[in-house]
């Protein structure tokens, strides 16, 4: 298999339709009305829980919902492309292959399915067990999925040549494909972790015990080389790996955490855990983003804390733009936040949902943001500044 580059492809994509037909049921208190989106899609009848754009023209979208649909779309206008029809449960996970040739949607129940973007037409389908996450290769027609019974899948696509890197006897969280297209970082809920040859089929790293997270892991990410993994945890801890020699480097802890007021019925004030990190690829910077709202900029060069950034209610994803030191974030409050890793400063700030974000999607020139949120709708944002 040739080079990858996996930036959470199933969380990388927009949504907008041109019309609002959304009624405020689901506005919290204290949210605001203000809208700053430009596009809004709302053909989902309920939650939309993923996004991702087309790689390569950065013109389409996918999302995917608890309505059990998943839908592909133009940025531009909103405008339905086709509906990725046949699903029977919430749709999870969507994204393009790296070439925006195939489509590939999977549902909690582990029905995944890949439809041919230009025809229209579904070409490959498959079930695993309850899925947890679905990446494509970077650089090959390649899917790679991950559910609760430990087991990495990774498909050949549209041949459906199949292989299973068998993990412990605990659902496999979280996944990301190195940048050199030949291994996998799979994170698992035992609080392990394993770095997997694709083509071996073998493990060549595992960080278990004291060097491996003490709960579930949450989520991976890599550097633009690969040499480095980043892996977050409901421990609270973010742990940064050499992937060659698969040996700690050190570990960002959160000292003191505020407690805050419940996030929903029947959750504990004090819960916080790692939901989402990343590294900027122009300086030596990591995010981490919490739930309790903190995001974290740390100096990888130091191995030191830089900023706290501070938001009033969860983070639930993080992104860095592609060419600048700018950490993307979208948390429970409904909004999008534009952050200078190198000042600690907010950027801007956008709204227009009236319920939590709950997967974004930026484009590669950093001049839209596709939103999915709890309030049914998915949400175009155009953040192009002339000064940046």
């Amino acid at each position: 298999m040739e080079d990858v580059d996996f930036e959470d492809e199933g969380a990388e994509e927009p949504d907008g339709e041109a019309w609002e037909s959304e009624d405020d049921e689901g506005v919290e208190d204290g949210m605001e009305a203000q809208d700053d989106s430009e596009v809004t899609f709302s053909l989902h009848s309920d939650s939309v829980f993923c996004v991702s754009l087309d790689p390569k023209t950065n013109t389409l979208a996918v999302t995917g919902g608890e309505d059990d649909k998943a839908f592909v779309w133009r940025v531009s206008d909103g405008e339905l492309l086709f509906e990725c029809s046949g699903h029977k449960d919430s749709v999870t996970c969507a994204g393009f292959s790296y070439d925006s040739v195939f489509v590939a949607t999977g549902d909690m129940s582990g029905l995944i399915k890949v439809w041919r973007v230009d025809a229209k037409e579904e070409v490959w389908s498959f079930e695993v067990g309850d899925l947890e996450w679905m990446e494509w290769h970077p650089q090959a027609h390649v899917l790679l999925a991950g559910t609760a019974d430990g087991n990495t899948w990774m498909w050949k696509i549209p041949s459906g040549d199949c292989k299973t890197f068998q993990g412990p006897a605990c659902p496999a969280t979280c996944g990301r494909i190195l940048p050199d297209g030949k291994r996998a970082v799979v994170g698992y809920e035992d609080g392990t972790m394993r770095i997997w040859d694709l083509k071996q089929g073998t493990s060549l790293h595992v960080l278990k015990g004291q060097d491996g997270h003490q709960d579930p892991l949450t989520c991976v990410a890599s550097n633009q080389d690969g040499s480095l993994i980043m892996t977050g945890s409901v421990d609270c801890h973010a742990k940064l790996i050499n992937s060659a020699t698969g040996k700690v480097v050190c570990v960002f802890k959160m000292e003191s955490v505020t407690p805050k007021a419940p996030i929903s019925e029947g959750e504990e004030a004090e819960s916080n855990s790692v939901e989402s990190l990343g590294f900027c690829n122009v300086m030596p910077l990591a995010a981490v983003g919490y739930l309790d709202g903190t995001l974290a900029i740390y100096d990888l060069s130091t191995q030191s804390l830089r900023h706290k950034c501070q938001h009033e209610s969860g983070i639930v994803q993080l992104l860095w733009e592609e060419s600048s030191a700018v950490v993307y974030t979208c948390s429970l409050d409904g909004a999008v936040r534009l952050w200078d890793a190198r000042s600690g400063k907010m950027i801007s700030e956008y709204r227009g949902h009236s319920a939590e974000i709950l997967d974004f999607a930026v484009n590669k020139d950093a001049s839209i943001v596709v939103t999915t949120s709890g309030d049914h709708q998915a949400k175009v944002f155009c953040v192009q500044r002339p000064d940046r």
